[in-house]
């Protein structure tokens, strides 16, 4: 069995206020938001599934941003602070000078609620990436499995795979009206599962259960609600992966409505 080495890179923390250049909706339950603007030099994202946090206006439609000092991040005094949530980066064009994040529209919140209304020239904050986790790239084929918070960050890794990489994604959303044009220069198969009122998770948990054998060395990516990853891990534990072969993340809680997307 041959070794496969993962990377852990770590970036410098970086406060940008960034202007809403472009909206686009991608379905019913997403929103695409292009970000620009002279603060976004020098950011960098190594990995698929790295995170940025994204600062929101207040409910006085202020954007108060922390300060960065010695005992971390802290927010000015006698202001209301931003709202914080923790976004997927899923494209970078440095030569463009453009930042996308897709936002997953679930109910209200006030990032979803910002991403129903953005339009262009509108600000928001963002921190970070902190670090990226960059997952060897030799193994014979990668599983990437997430529901819709996950799905930016499986649409990156496709598009970021080489040629002659293979790759299965299974992904589940909503609706089937959900589905997206996920490009790849490797060989991938994507499957959509359609929630259509099932419970969250259910369809992806079952379908991991029901993956035919996998020869060679496979690397699974898993990101949904806690609980049912934190199942699905556990379930490919018993099935004797190694643990570095799996990296299984709770993107939300279903008591919480904090999603990272």
């Amino acid at each position: 069995m041959a070794p496969h080495i993962h990377r852990r890179l770590r970036h410098d923390v970086v406060l940008r206020r960034l202007a809403v250049l472009r909206v686009e909706p991608l379905s019913p339950h997403m929103r695409r938001v292009t970000f620009g603007g002279p603060e976004l030099r020098g950011f960098h994202s190594a990995a698929p599934d790295d995170h940025v946090k994204l600062f929101f206006p207040n409910r006085d439609g202020e954007l108060v941003l922390p300060a960065l000092g010695p005992n971390g991040a802290e927010f000015p005094a006698g202001r209301e602070p931003s709202s914080m949530r923790d976004y997927t980066p899923r494209r970078h064009d440095a030569a463009r000078g453009e930042l996308v994040i897709d936002f997953v529209l679930h109910g209200d919140g006030p990032a979803s609620n910002w991403a129903m209304q953005a339009a262009p020239g509108q600000r928001l904050g963002a921190g970070g990436p902190r670090g990226s986790h960059v997952i060897a790239g030799d193994f014979d084929r990668y599983v990437l499995m997430g529901d819709e918070t996950a799905l930016p960050a499986i649409g990156r890794w496709l598009e970021e795979l080489p040629a002659g990489a293979r790759a299965t994604a299974l992904v589940e959303t909503p609706e089937a009206a959900d589905r997206q044009a996920l490009s790849s220069r490797g060989e991938v198969e994507i499957r959509w599962l359609a929630r259509d009122g099932a419970e969250h998770g259910e369809l992806l948990e079952r379908a991991l259960h029901e993956l035919p054998a996998i020869a060679g060395d496979t690397f699974y990516w898993i990101a949904a609600e806690s609980r049912r990853a934190r199942a699905m891990r556990q379930w490919l534990d018993q099935r004797g992966v190694p643990k570095d072969w799996i990296k299984a993340t709770g993107y939300w809680q279903a008591m919480e409505d904090e999603e990272t997307d």
